[in-house]
């Protein structure tokens, strides 16, 4: 039986708690703050980049994971394994996918995974692979079921209270962002088909907004795993992701509610108070 290491890139936003029950290493992608550029989660997480804008007006930068990161990550991550797996963030936010491909053609055990997703959408790819990998599935296999069963079903979502990075980012316009500040607007932001698309605005106070968002994201749908939920913020207050997990059980059992923090890729492009629930359907 073959041996299956697997890791993503630290976009996933995994708990240190599930990264070492289910034995998931992560590569750092990377974050320019003015001229020092810094390893994501590791020399630098979602509180510095908040800080760093309220400080200087200026966003944070990402970039992705090189070739040769990926090349010395595959090396050391191989030992003791016969196979391994990279999951990286969509390719269509980021160019890791294509660089861990041309970082694993100089392996033959090496297997790449686009999760079509970022987040905790990535992690949730990165749980059932290593859940695949327990159950003693090679490599090829829990690629080919990653791909055709998993990915298309994660469901991934976020409400953003403060377009302002949005905007600052050249992702909301100038006419936009003032009319969801005046109206007290928040988006829904759902990652489709490896894209982010606006759904839906939700309008009112934060707490509100989570109620109606939490209850909509699990009653208009009837085909939710209830294996594993997370949330995944920025929020400032504890008491918002507090809400969302009380109004996640309102409608559905699940065996496990994972909160975490979202990494500094959802924070630079996001902002603070951004809220998602992601799950996978049956």
């Amino acid at each position: 039986m073959s041996k299956v290491k697997i890791t993503a890139d630290t976009v996933c936003d995994l708990l240190e708690e599930l990264k070492q029950r289910y034995g998931i290493s992560t590569v750092p992608l990377y974050v320019t703050m003015d001229s020092e550029t810094l390893r994501d989660g590791m020399d630098i997480n979602q509180k510095d980049v908040f800080s760093y804008y309220r400080t200087t007006g200026k966003l944070c930068s990402t970039s992705a994971v090189n070739v040769d990161d990926f090349t010395q990550f595959f090396k050391k991550e191989l030992e003791g394994y016969d196979e391994l797996i990279i999951i990286t963030i969509s390719s269509d936010f980021s160019s890791c996918y294509q660089n861990a491909c041309i970082a694993a053609e100089e392996f033959d055990n090496v297997y790449v995974v686009d999760s079509r997703n970022l987040s905790t959408g990535e992690g949730l790819v990165a749980v059932s692979a290593a859940k695949l990998a327990e159950k003693g599935l090679s490599a090829g296999e829990i690629v080919t079921k990653l791909n055709n069963d998993i990915i298309p079903r994660v469901d991934a979502s976020f409400i953003v209270a403060n377009v302002e990075y949005l905007h600052k980012g050249g992702r909301c316009s100038s006419i936009a962002a003032l009319g969801a500040n005046l109206l007290k607007l928040k988006p829904c932001i759902d990652v489709i088909e490896g894209k982010m698309k606006v759904t839906k605005k939700y309008r009112g106070n934060m707490e509100k907004c989570i109620s109606e968002y939490v209850k909509d994201r699990l009653t208009q749908v009837s085909d939710v795993d209830n294996e594993l939920i997370f949330i995944t913020h920025t929020v400032s207050k504890p008491e918002y992701h507090q809400l969302a997990a009380q109004e996640i059980q309102k409608y559905k059992a699940f065996n496990e509610i994972a909160t975490t923090d979202a990494g500094c890729t959802v924070a630079c492009h996001c902002g603070e108070d951004t809220l998602g629930i992601l799950f996978i359907r049956k």
